[in-house]
């Protein structure tokens, strides 16, 4: 076994360029990743990584020694992968983030679901609005929303959504309906985070900045102050659909609409799907689609 001493930590340190995210992928201390490439390089008289203060990166022979402990390490990964499949249950621990409205109102109820079907896993589940780096933070899977843009993650499509422009009849009747994306200018628009709005006009993809009282990152707080009247918001179907059904918010400008987007299960594409994962997706996507 002495051989092994330190071939995961340096497969780590190379895949994620540092030390601390290897410590947290591996669940152990930065010092003892430090320690074990340090011996590992040692044993082998060779320099594996080059390191300054500010980052990691892999030397040619590194290179070399990675590709070829990544090759064994999928081995063993398959070979554990070969047994887990024999048993019926899936056991062990799952990491995954969603956005926090999105996650509350349709993942959150998912995966209780999910545990309810499988109490031997261990579910640490994240919302947070910042989109993590996966395997840095050893998240085994991500929910991301609308369009993708780390092309190294596989995904998965889960289900779509989408983008509506809407207000209140109280505000409509105060200040006119807008039937043109023109008239927007002369409304308050309830900003979240960007200060553009995305349409679709003559077939093609456009983005019409907008001004208004009101600058949240919440689309909690922006749907409440277009209930309340007080301007015009673009938010996914989740935040307003039931609002619609209610009348107490109206649809516009619906002839605009861009094309529906993608709800996505992203998970790191350096390494092979464990079923419990892979098990979670295809749960997800059922219960979503």
């Amino acid at each position: 076994m002495a051989n092994w001493e330190g071939v995961s930590e340096f497969v780590s340190v190379a895949e994620t360029e540092s030390f601390t995210g290897a410590a947290k992928k591996l669940d152990t201390s930065v010092a003892q990743i430090s320690r074990k490439v340090s011996a590992l390089e040692d044993r082998l008289a060779i320099k594996l990584l080059n390191r300054t203060t500010r980052r990691v990166s892999v030397t040619e022979a590194g290179q070399t020694y990675y590709q070829h402990c990544r090759q064994v390490l999928d081995g063993l990964e398959q070979a554990e992968r070969a047994v887990s499949n024999l048993q019926s249950t899936p056991q062990g621990k799952i990491k995954i983030t969603a956005p926090v409205t999105y996650g509350e109102q349709h993942i959150a109820p998912l995966l209780n679901q999910f545990m309810e079907i499988h109490p031997q896993l261990e579910l640490h589940f994240q919302l947070s609005n910042q989109q993590f780096d996966l395997v840095e933070q050893g998240f085994d899977l991500a929910i991301r929303l609308g369009r993708l843009h780390d092309s190294s993650m596989m995904a998965k499509r889960l289900s779509s959504r989408r983008i509506h422009v809407c207000a209140s009849p109280e505000y409509i009747e105060r200040y006119g309906e807008p039937y043109t994306l023109s008239e927007l200018r002369q409304h308050n628009c309830l900003i979240g985070a960007k200060d553009y709005w995305r349409f679709k006009e003559s077939g093609k993809e456009r983005s019409i900045r907008i001004k208004g009282s009101i600058h949240s990152n919440s689309g909690k707080a922006l749907t409440d102050a277009a209930l309340k009247g007080i301007g015009i918001v673009q938010l996914p179907d989740y935040y307003v659909q039931r609002y619609f059904e209610t009348g107490q918010l109206i649809d516009l400008l619906s002839a605009f609409q861009e094309e529906r987007e993608g709800i996505w299960a992203l998970y790191p594409n350096n390494r092979h799907v464990s079923p419990k994962v892979r098990m979670l997706v295809d749960f997800l996507a059922q219960k979503l689609a």
